[in-house]
């Protein structure tokens, strides 16, 4: 648990534009954290957001977006690990299966959009949605086997945006098709690969920078990022910011 209070967090990532009308409800959202190996180091994908973007302009981020609740009927070659389906059912909101499945294809889904990687396994795949074509084009179906749930953050109230975020990962090899030009969104100005040290001083919002740090905790213990591990929850409860783990 940490000690900030609600004007602490108002200090924090001022690319954070503050509204002072009633509080906005979160909407779900998925990030996917997709990582490398270099040698000794852990590299991380993250891009540059357009400077006219009304959230988070300019910072670094992973790629990510807003859950469609549609994202639940798409068809996947295999489903989330039983354990992380288990943890993302906890905490505040208690999703169901379908819904725990189509956050965690939105994250699928988006960074395809943004970064042109398609994570899952080659085959056929078959699906009339449109934001799922490049899928059926390169021949990949999408798979949720891959992915971890490393992390849950809900934005603060009187932002100009709110969002209920799970952070996933994923590792590059986990990338069936990697398109040269990028996604079709174009919403991130610049791919790069940061190593996590690189990452964490990168022009990024303090939650990430948490996020990061625990994630490179959690791969000194298990390098391998096997399923079930401890989830850490951040979020704002009576103008205390708490840290808790799901």
């Amino acid at each position: 648990m940490n000690g900030m209070t609600k004007a602490d967090i108002d200090k924090l990532d001022k690319g954070l534009a503050v509204h002072s009308g009633r509080p906005l409800r979160p909407r779900d959202a998925a990030t996917l954290i997709l990582l490398d190996r270099k040698g000794k180091d852990v590299l991380v994908l993250m891009g540059r957001r357009h400077a006219g973007h009304a959230f988070m302009p300019g910072k670094f981020v992973f790629p990510g977006g807003r859950t469609d609740p549609a994202d639940s009927r798409i068809p996947v070659a295999a489903p989330l690990h039983r354990e992380e389906e288990a943890r993302l059912a906890n905490g505040p909101g208690r999703p169901s299966a379908a819904r725990a499945r189509a956050i965690a294809l939105s994250a699928i889904r988006e960074t395809y959009e943004e970064a042109g990687l398609l994570i899952g396994r080659k085959g056929v795949f078959a699906t009339t949605k449109r934001d799922w074509q490049g899928f059926v084009e390169h021949g990949v179906a999408p798979s949720l086997d891959m992915l971890r749930f490393v992390a849950r953050a809900i934005t603060p109230p009187n932002r100009v945006r709110r969002f209920d975020t799970r952070f996933f990962s994923a590792w590059r090899d986990d990338v069936a098709v990697e398109l040269p030009d990028g996604g079709p969104t174009n919403e991130l100005e610049e791919l790069v690969w940061l190593s996590l040290a690189e990452a964490r001083k990168a022009d990024i919002p303090d939650i990430t920078r948490m996020i990061l740090e625990e994630l490179e905790k959690r791969l000194a213990h298990d390098p391998l990022l096997r399923p079930g591990g401890p989830v850490p929850f951040f979020r704002l409860v009576r103008n205390r910011f708490l840290r808790e783990v799901l």
